[in-house]
């Protein structure tokens, strides 16, 4: 008689690579704990978005699955892990992932999280907005995925790219609101439908390994926003966009940049401040080891007339600029308007601003310009061992200077101010 030939039940099968699936996850899970915390987070509690009904497959919606996930991370006792598993591409809609938590929260993003193709999938109210994590103290965000916005069907509706359509605002792909002791880390954000990482009325701020693309030519994709925001470092970071490597704007204080490459993109910006009139408040700024490469600006600060406050105690040093437009400019006649603006006596002050060790390469002639406000006139500018070339050796560099008080230390090329008009 001949033996029988065992064949494995469909019900059976399905349970055996569910049991594979869920020790490859739980695999997983330990790998990216000890990664990220160098311990086998035996004290952490984690929650993986698969278990709150993600499917990951970068077409169904993931969205109320992560919302579920960080509801209950975020009301766990013990320290938390928000696991986005890697491999796996998961569609989320715009979403608001709230504190205040009861422990610590470590949000592991191993995979990719991926915006909708479609604008209409932004309602009216919330269309600034993508991803915000807002409330929270002690969280790290890591995990060495991809955050990617799809922003290209915003970019070709924008009216900075088709003159006939009226300005809308653009989703900010990855917004920090309210949070205290944040860490962000080890990421890749790409292709923002505007802003990519913004970070807002936030203290004690680490933003350190970060890769940030766009082209050069989307809109208004400003790789790093600060705003209102005190003890911020960013570290590490390679930053290629259409817009500013990093804006820094009104209410930063004591920022500490270094070792970023930027490019292409606008530079290093402060600013823009004191548009419609408002107060503007920036101070201890510094930006140290910085590599620029076809920028249409270097160190920059931008000032609209009419506006009030201070940017103050400000350094720019160790700078190499490989081709840009605009390697060190003061600008406190900005206007980014349709229509031309209207000359204005009130003005934001800019003192004790130092540009140190800055050479390099320039495509335009003008490598430094100081234009300053005729009735609040730049003070306390320092121009120290700078040498900036033109690009290819065809002629020399200049600078221009209105309304700047400035000195001069060591070797700087090219001579500072020839046709200051106010020394």
């Amino acid at each position: 008689m001949a033996s029988a030939k065992l064949v494995p039940s469909p019900l059976l099968v399905l349970l055996l690579l569910s049991i594979r699936n869920a020790a490859s996850l739980v695999e997983e899970t330990n790998s990216s704990l000890k990664s990220s915390t160098g311990a086998p987070g035996a004290s952490s509690v984690v929650f993986n978005i698969h278990n709150y009904g993600a499917r990951g497959d970068g077409r169904h919606d993931d969205t109320q699955a992560l919302a579920k996930a960080w509801k209950t991370a975020c009301s766990s006792s013990r320290p938390a892990v928000l696991l986005v598993p890697k491999g796996k591409s998961y569609l989320v809609k715009f979403v608001a992932l709230s504190g205040p938590c009861k422990s610590s929260i470590i949000f592991m993003v191993k995979g990719t999280l991926v915006a909708p193709r479609s604008r209409s999938a932004w309602r009216e109210k919330n269309r600034w907005h993508w991803i915000v994590i807002q409330r929270i103290a002690g969280l790290t965000v890591t995990g060495g995925g991809t955050i990617n916005g799809k922003g290209n069907i915003w970019w070709k509706n924008s009216c900075k790219i088709n003159k006939v359509l009226p300005c809308k605002g653009a989703p900010t792909a990855l917004t920090f609101h309210l949070c205290n002791n944040l860490k962000v880390e080890n990421l890749k954000i790409l292709n923002s439908q505007q802003i990519h990482l913004s970070v807002e009325d936030c203290n004690n701020v680490q933003l350190a390994r970060l890769s940030i693309t766009a082209p050069g030519t989307s809109p208004n994709t400003d790789g790093i926003h600060i705003t209102h925001s005190r003890d911020v470092q960013v570290r590490d970071c390679l930053i290629k966009t259409g817009d500013d490597c990093i804006s820094i704007e009104s209410g930063t204080h004591n920022l500490h940049v270094t070792r970023v490459v930027c490019g292409p993109g606008h530079g290093i910006s402060i600013g823009s401040l004191g548009d419609d009139n408002s107060r503007a408040e920036v101070s201890r700024i510094y930006i140290d080891t910085v590599r620029l490469y076809g920028t249409t600006n270097g160190a920059r600060i931008k000032t609209w007339q009419g506006g009030s406050g201070y940017a103050k105690d400000i350094v720019f040093q160790n700078m190499i600029m490989d081709n840009v437009q605009n390697p060190i400019i003061i600008d406190q006649n900005y206007c980014d308007s349709a229509k031309p603006c209207k000359n204005q006596e009130s003005a934001v002050e800019v003192s004790n601003v130092v540009f140190k060790n800055i050479r390099g390469t320039t495509i335009s002639k003008d490598a430094i310009k100081l234009s300053c406000s005729k009735n609040l006139p730049c003070s306390g500018i320092a121009l120290e061992d700078i040498d900036l070339k033109l690009q290819g050796g065809k002629g020399d560099t200049e600078s221009t200077c209105q309304n700047a008080k400035w000195r001069k230390s060591g070797n700087v090329v090219p001579l500072p101010c020839k046709s200051s008009k106010t020394k």
